[in-house]
Protein backbone atom coordinates (compact mmCIF):
# COMPACT_ATOMS: atom_id res chain seq x y z
CA UNK A 1 0.00 0.00 0.00
CA UNK A 2 1.37 3.14 -1.21
CA UNK A 3 0.88 6.71 -1.90
CA UNK A 4 1.34 8.50 -5.36
CA UNK A 5 1.91 11.50 -6.73
CA UNK A 6 -0.13 12.25 -9.86
CA UNK A 7 -1.60 15.15 -11.06
CA UNK A 8 -1.75 16.72 -8.24
CA UNK A 9 -3.39 14.11 -6.24
CA UNK A 10 -2.10 11.80 -3.86
CA UNK A 11 -3.15 8.41 -5.43
CA UNK A 12 -3.74 5.50 -3.21
CA UNK A 13 -2.93 2.48 -4.39
CA UNK A 14 -1.92 -1.60 -3.77
CA UNK A 15 0.17 -3.81 -6.06
CA UNK A 16 0.40 -7.61 -5.36
CA UNK A 17 4.09 -6.90 -6.72
CA UNK A 18 5.97 -10.24 -8.45
CA UNK A 19 7.53 -10.03 -12.11
CA UNK A 20 4.32 -11.46 -14.10
CA UNK A 21 2.41 -9.21 -16.45
CA UNK A 22 0.51 -6.05 -15.35
CA UNK A 23 -3.15 -5.96 -14.59
CA UNK A 24 -4.65 -2.37 -13.11
CA UNK A 25 -7.67 -2.47 -11.65
CA UNK A 26 -10.36 0.71 -11.21
CA UNK A 27 -13.16 0.27 -8.52
CA UNK A 28 -16.80 1.74 -9.39
CA UNK A 29 -18.60 4.78 -7.86
CA UNK A 30 -18.94 5.11 -4.23
CA UNK A 31 -16.59 1.80 -4.04
CA UNK A 32 -13.24 1.55 -3.35
CA UNK A 33 -10.17 -0.73 -4.18
CA UNK A 34 -10.97 -3.46 -1.68
CA UNK A 35 -13.60 -4.47 -4.39
CA UNK A 36 -11.05 -6.50 -6.37
CA UNK A 37 -9.77 -8.41 -2.99
CA UNK A 38 -10.82 -11.23 -4.71
CA UNK A 39 -9.80 -10.57 -7.85
CA UNK A 40 -5.91 -9.45 -6.42
CA UNK A 41 -6.68 -13.36 -4.79
CA UNK A 42 -6.72 -15.06 -7.74
CA UNK A 43 -4.77 -13.56 -9.75
CA UNK A 44 -1.66 -12.27 -8.29
CA UNK A 45 0.19 -16.06 -8.48
CA UNK A 46 0.50 -15.51 -11.91
CA UNK A 47 0.32 -11.32 -12.48
CA UNK A 48 0.97 -8.40 -11.33
CA UNK A 49 -2.17 -6.41 -9.93
CA UNK A 50 -2.64 -3.40 -9.07
CA UNK A 51 -5.43 -1.67 -7.30
CA UNK A 52 -6.13 2.13 -6.57
CA UNK A 53 -8.88 4.70 -5.26
CA UNK A 54 -10.03 7.07 -7.12
CA UNK A 55 -10.26 11.05 -7.00
CA UNK A 56 -12.70 11.42 -3.97
CA UNK A 57 -13.24 7.69 -2.92
CA UNK A 58 -10.97 5.35 -0.65
CA UNK A 59 -7.70 6.66 0.86
CA UNK A 60 -6.64 8.94 -2.02
CA UNK A 61 -6.00 12.31 -1.15
CA UNK A 62 -7.72 14.56 -3.44
CA UNK A 63 -7.60 17.89 -4.33
CA UNK A 64 -11.07 19.09 -3.78
CA UNK A 65 -11.73 19.96 -6.92
CA UNK A 66 -14.54 19.08 -9.91
CA UNK A 67 -13.23 16.20 -12.30
CA UNK A 68 -14.08 14.15 -15.09
CA UNK A 69 -13.29 10.18 -16.32
CA UNK A 70 -10.88 11.88 -18.75
CA UNK A 71 -9.01 13.15 -15.69
CA UNK A 72 -9.50 9.63 -13.87
CA UNK A 73 -8.04 8.08 -17.08
CA UNK A 74 -4.82 10.51 -16.99
CA UNK A 75 -4.41 9.39 -13.66
CA UNK A 76 -4.26 5.58 -14.18
CA UNK A 77 -1.66 6.71 -17.06
CA UNK A 78 -0.54 8.37 -14.45
CA UNK A 79 -0.12 5.95 -11.80
CA UNK A 80 1.47 3.92 -14.62
CA UNK A 81 4.29 6.48 -15.01
CA UNK A 82 4.92 6.53 -11.27
CA UNK A 83 5.24 2.55 -11.56
CA UNK A 84 7.55 2.56 -14.26
CA UNK A 85 4.95 0.31 -16.77
CA UNK A 86 4.81 1.78 -20.28
CA UNK A 87 1.75 -0.76 -21.52
CA UNK A 88 -0.31 -3.31 -19.37
CA UNK A 89 -4.13 -4.54 -18.97
CA UNK A 90 -5.95 -2.23 -17.54
CA UNK A 91 -10.04 -2.56 -16.70
CA UNK A 92 -12.85 -1.68 -13.90
CA UNK A 93 -16.12 -1.77 -12.54
CA UNK A 94 -19.04 0.51 -13.64
CA UNK A 95 -17.05 3.82 -13.15
CA UNK A 96 -13.62 1.82 -13.40
CA UNK A 97 -14.67 0.78 -16.70
CA UNK A 98 -15.62 4.03 -17.65
CA UNK A 99 -11.97 5.26 -17.20
CA UNK A 100 -10.31 2.85 -18.61
CA UNK A 101 -12.18 2.87 -22.02
CA UNK A 102 -11.09 6.21 -21.95
CA UNK A 103 -7.57 5.80 -20.96
CA UNK A 104 -7.46 3.58 -24.32
CA UNK A 105 -8.79 6.24 -26.43
CA UNK A 106 -6.42 9.07 -24.79
CA UNK A 107 -2.96 6.20 -24.64
CA UNK A 108 -4.04 3.28 -27.15
CA UNK A 109 -0.47 2.30 -27.49
CA UNK A 110 -0.12 1.99 -23.23
CA UNK A 111 -3.51 -0.47 -23.11
CA UNK A 112 -2.45 -4.20 -23.96
CA UNK A 113 -6.31 -5.05 -23.28
CA UNK A 114 -9.02 -4.00 -21.33
CA UNK A 115 -11.11 -5.74 -19.05
CA UNK A 116 -14.66 -4.35 -18.73
CA UNK A 117 -17.18 -5.08 -15.53
CA UNK A 118 -20.83 -4.11 -15.65
CA UNK A 119 -19.92 -0.83 -17.27
CA UNK A 120 -21.04 1.16 -20.75
CA UNK A 121 -20.23 3.84 -22.98
CA UNK A 122 -23.48 5.56 -22.93
CA UNK A 123 -24.68 7.44 -20.21
CA UNK A 124 -28.41 7.05 -18.18
CA UNK A 125 -31.49 8.26 -19.92
CA UNK A 126 -32.80 11.38 -18.31
CA UNK A 127 -35.63 9.22 -16.11
CA UNK A 128 -32.91 7.85 -14.64
CA UNK A 129 -30.42 11.25 -14.13
CA UNK A 130 -33.21 12.34 -12.58
CA UNK A 131 -33.35 10.10 -10.03
CA UNK A 132 -30.07 9.90 -9.74
CA UNK A 133 -29.85 13.48 -8.51
CA UNK A 134 -32.62 13.32 -6.19
CA UNK A 135 -30.78 10.59 -4.18
CA UNK A 136 -27.50 13.02 -4.54
CA UNK A 137 -29.41 16.14 -3.26
CA UNK A 138 -31.28 13.91 -0.02
CA UNK A 139 -27.44 12.80 0.72
CA UNK A 140 -26.31 16.42 0.37
CA UNK A 141 -28.86 17.92 2.58
CA UNK A 142 -29.47 15.11 5.02
CA UNK A 143 -26.72 13.26 5.16
CA UNK A 144 -26.40 8.86 4.71
CA UNK A 145 -29.50 8.06 6.07
CA UNK A 146 -30.25 4.70 5.98
CA UNK A 147 -33.75 4.60 3.69
CA UNK A 148 -30.94 6.58 1.28
CA UNK A 149 -28.26 4.25 1.89
CA UNK A 150 -30.46 0.87 1.67
CA UNK A 151 -31.40 2.04 -1.97
CA UNK A 152 -28.26 3.40 -3.17
CA UNK A 153 -26.67 -0.34 -2.49
CA UNK A 154 -29.08 -2.61 -3.63
CA UNK A 155 -28.30 -0.29 -6.92
CA UNK A 156 -24.58 -1.04 -6.71
CA UNK A 157 -24.52 -4.37 -5.18
CA UNK A 158 -27.42 -5.88 -4.06
CA UNK A 159 -25.56 -8.43 -1.48
CA UNK A 160 -26.83 -7.67 2.19
CA UNK A 161 -23.20 -8.40 3.47
CA UNK A 162 -21.71 -6.51 1.44
CA UNK A 163 -24.23 -3.65 1.71
CA UNK A 164 -23.74 -3.51 5.11
CA UNK A 165 -19.90 -2.98 4.70
CA UNK A 166 -20.09 -0.06 2.16
CA UNK A 167 -23.06 1.47 4.18
CA UNK A 168 -21.04 1.52 7.08
CA UNK A 169 -18.28 3.73 4.93
CA UNK A 170 -20.34 5.76 3.22
CA UNK A 171 -21.20 7.06 6.68
CA UNK A 172 -17.66 9.19 6.68
CA UNK A 173 -17.90 10.45 3.27
CA UNK A 174 -17.63 14.32 2.79
CA UNK A 175 -20.44 16.59 1.28
CA UNK A 176 -17.99 17.81 -0.95
CA UNK A 177 -16.61 14.18 -1.74
CA UNK A 178 -20.38 13.39 -2.64
CA UNK A 179 -21.04 15.92 -4.72
CA UNK A 180 -17.91 15.71 -7.11
CA UNK A 181 -18.02 12.10 -7.49
CA UNK A 182 -21.58 12.65 -8.49
CA UNK A 183 -21.13 15.41 -11.12
CA UNK A 184 -18.48 13.23 -12.50
CA UNK A 185 -20.88 10.31 -12.69
CA UNK A 186 -23.97 11.84 -13.76
CA UNK A 187 -22.62 14.43 -16.35
CA UNK A 188 -20.04 12.02 -17.99
CA UNK A 189 -19.93 11.95 -21.46
CA UNK A 190 -21.31 9.36 -24.19
CA UNK A 191 -18.38 7.73 -26.07
CA UNK A 192 -20.25 5.06 -27.89
CA UNK A 193 -19.34 6.88 -31.41
CA UNK A 194 -15.63 6.72 -30.40
CA UNK A 195 -15.58 2.77 -29.48
CA UNK A 196 -14.26 1.83 -32.99
CA UNK A 197 -11.47 3.73 -32.04
CA UNK A 198 -10.14 1.28 -29.40
CA UNK A 199 -8.62 -1.78 -30.82
CA UNK A 200 -6.87 -3.91 -28.61
CA UNK A 201 -8.82 -7.32 -27.01
CA UNK A 202 -11.56 -6.89 -24.32
CA UNK A 203 -13.61 -8.89 -22.07
CA UNK A 204 -17.00 -7.92 -21.15
CA UNK A 205 -18.27 -9.31 -17.85
CA UNK A 206 -21.89 -8.49 -16.68
CA UNK A 207 -24.13 -9.52 -13.90
CA UNK A 208 -27.70 -10.74 -15.53
CA UNK A 209 -29.50 -8.97 -12.53
CA UNK A 210 -28.15 -5.76 -13.46
CA UNK A 211 -31.00 -2.87 -12.74
CA UNK A 212 -27.85 -0.21 -13.08
CA UNK A 213 -26.63 -1.27 -16.45
CA UNK A 214 -28.85 -3.14 -18.38
CA UNK A 215 -27.55 -6.31 -20.39
CA UNK A 216 -28.75 -4.64 -23.87
CA UNK A 217 -26.67 -1.85 -22.89
CA UNK A 218 -23.69 -4.27 -22.26
CA UNK A 219 -24.26 -5.85 -25.53
CA UNK A 220 -24.43 -1.92 -27.24
CA UNK A 221 -20.82 -2.00 -25.46
CA UNK A 222 -19.63 -5.06 -26.96
CA UNK A 223 -21.03 -4.04 -30.58
CA UNK A 224 -19.02 -1.07 -30.68
CA UNK A 225 -15.61 -2.49 -29.52
CA UNK A 226 -13.93 -4.39 -32.40
CA UNK A 227 -11.68 -6.25 -30.22
CA UNK A 228 -14.57 -7.31 -27.58
CA UNK A 229 -16.11 -11.30 -28.20
CA UNK A 230 -19.13 -12.61 -26.30
CA UNK A 231 -20.37 -11.15 -23.74
CA UNK A 232 -19.53 -12.95 -20.08
CA UNK A 233 -22.84 -13.25 -18.22
CA UNK A 234 -22.47 -13.87 -14.74
CA UNK A 235 -26.08 -15.89 -13.35
CA UNK A 236 -28.16 -13.68 -10.50
CA UNK A 237 -25.33 -11.07 -10.43
CA UNK A 238 -26.09 -7.84 -9.74
CA UNK A 239 -24.19 -4.40 -10.57
CA UNK A 240 -21.05 -5.17 -8.75
CA UNK A 241 -20.45 -8.75 -10.01
CA UNK A 242 -16.92 -9.17 -9.58
CA UNK A 243 -17.65 -8.66 -5.82
CA UNK A 244 -20.54 -10.41 -5.04
CA UNK A 245 -20.07 -13.16 -7.40
CA UNK A 246 -16.03 -13.87 -7.61
CA UNK A 247 -16.11 -17.65 -8.10
CA UNK A 248 -18.11 -16.97 -11.69
CA UNK A 249 -16.31 -14.01 -12.52
CA UNK A 250 -12.38 -15.02 -11.94
CA UNK A 251 -12.00 -18.22 -13.77
CA UNK A 252 -13.06 -16.38 -17.28
CA UNK A 253 -11.08 -13.45 -16.04
CA UNK A 254 -8.03 -15.21 -15.78
CA UNK A 255 -8.56 -16.94 -18.96
CA UNK A 256 -8.97 -13.99 -20.80
CA UNK A 257 -5.63 -12.63 -19.24
CA UNK A 258 -3.67 -15.37 -19.98
CA UNK A 259 -4.75 -15.07 -23.94
CA UNK A 260 -3.69 -11.93 -23.99
CA UNK A 261 -0.33 -11.77 -22.25
CA UNK A 262 1.42 -14.73 -23.68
Amino acid sequence: MALAKVNGQEIFYTDSGGTGPVVILAHGFLMDQTMFDAQVAALSPEFRVITWDERGLGQTKWDGKDFTYWDSADDCLGLMDHLGINKCVIGGMSQGGFLSMRAALTAPERVTALILIDTAADNDNEETLAGYRMMVDTWVQHGPVPDLTEIIANIIIAEPTENAKSIAKWQSFTIDAVKATAKCLLERDDITDRLGEIKCPAIIIHGTADTAISMERAEALRAGLVGAGKIIPIEGAGHSSNLTHAQLVNPPLLEFLRSVTK
